[in-house]
């Protein structure tokens, strides 16, 4: 619809809405353990959240289902992320998981 400068006007959408509301709590937690789960290989990741740049969270990955993809940061886009759990420091711990060396 045209604004009264005969502009068209774009609003956002509901996945434009969705997307920055995602990347915003992701912001709002930098620094804290998450466990992040995505539908592809490795379909796990266990880590701290260290930063966030445009919509890939970057994630420094503690554990994961393949040691050899352990100790090392993971960008993962957010349209990848299927369910997550953030340690809000309320309410359940998410565990250390690493083999005791």
């Amino acid at each position: 619809m045209p604004n009264n400068d005969g502009y068209y006007v774009k609003a956002p959408t509901i996945n434009d809405i969705h997307d920055q509301t995602l990347i915003k709590y992701f912001e709002d937690w930098v620094g804290r353990k998450v466990i992040i789960l995505v539908s592809s290989f490795p379909f796990v990741f266990i880590g701290v959240i260290a930063e966030v740049i445009d919509d890939f969270v970057v994630v420094d990955v503690e554990t994961t289902s393949i040691s050899q993809l352990e100790d090392r940061e993971w960008f993962i886009h957010i349209h990848d992320i299927e369910v997550f759990y953030i340690d809000e420091g309320e309410g359940p711990r998410i565990p250390d998981l690493k083999d005791g060396d």
